[in-house]
């Protein structure tokens, strides 16, 4: 019996990013195809699109029609082509003209402190707070929402709580966001597989196991982005 060749993944996303969400769905997807040849270990990397935004958030359409210099049409045709992209993942993407876009900086701390605790509870979490955003319209700024996430994910929501009010993590993150940057990374979502191959964007599930099944032909030992 072959021994599945082993990849670390480092997946670099934001939490209020439609196509992060097709990606991770895409790139779990693949990984379930290739059950056997490959055995991944993925890592949740920090990225906000808009670290400045306030608590309250801002209107999605104006914030978008403004960053990206697009009209109000433009702009639904791009939802409707990621509504049906999500849809065939079986991720209901339901953003739409009244929605807002929040901070994602204590996410992505909550995302750190769960990954410390327990890696797979970390992209159920992920995943957990993609579906709060995109397809629940929730605040993922409220800590409120975060902590019952957290605790609907399986992790401890008294604990969770604690990272939340005590601003634990941040310059951990902080730390990994410029990490990221630095290594040219200014868009998501960015997967990159051993510290060396960068799969970019939100690719199908074909995209994705088709470049998976090449690096681990070619795959040395997995290392860190990190490093």
């Amino acid at each position: 019996m072959t021994t599945p060749t082993p990849l670390r993944i480092d997946f670099v996303s934001d939490v209020a990013c439609p196509w992060c969400a097709i990606g991770l769905a895409s790139l779990q997807q693949a990984l379930s195809r290739l059950d056997g040849t490959v055995s991944a270990e993925i890592h949740l990397q920090p990225f906000e699109l808009n670290p400045n935004l306030p608590f309250e958030g801002e209107d999605a359409n104006e914030h978008l029609m403004l960053k990206y210099g697009m009209g109000e049409e433009q702009l639904e045709a791009n939802r409707a082509a990621i509504r049906e992209r999500a849809a065939a993942l079986g991720f209901a993407f339901n953003m739409r003209k009244g929605s807002r876009i929040y901070n994602t900086f204590d996410a992505h701390r909550l995302l750190h402190w769960a990954e410390l605790e327990n890696r797979d509870l970390a992209l159920a979490l992920k995943r957990a707070l993609l579906r709060a955003y995109f397809s629940d319209g929730e605040n993922v700024a409220d800590r409120e929402v975060l902590v019952r996430v957290a605790r609907e994910t399986g992790l401890d929501a008294d604990a969770a709580r604690r990272v939340l009010e005590s601003g634990a993590y941040a310059d951990e993150v902080r730390t990994q966001e410029r990490h990221f940057q630095q290594a040219g990374i200014h868009s998501v979502p960015a997967t990159i597989v051993n510290g060396q191959y960068l799969i970019s964007g939100g690719q199908p599930p074909e995209a994705f196991e088709q470049a998976l099944r090449e690096i681990a032909v070619a795959a040395p030992t997995p290392r860190s982005a990190m490093h």
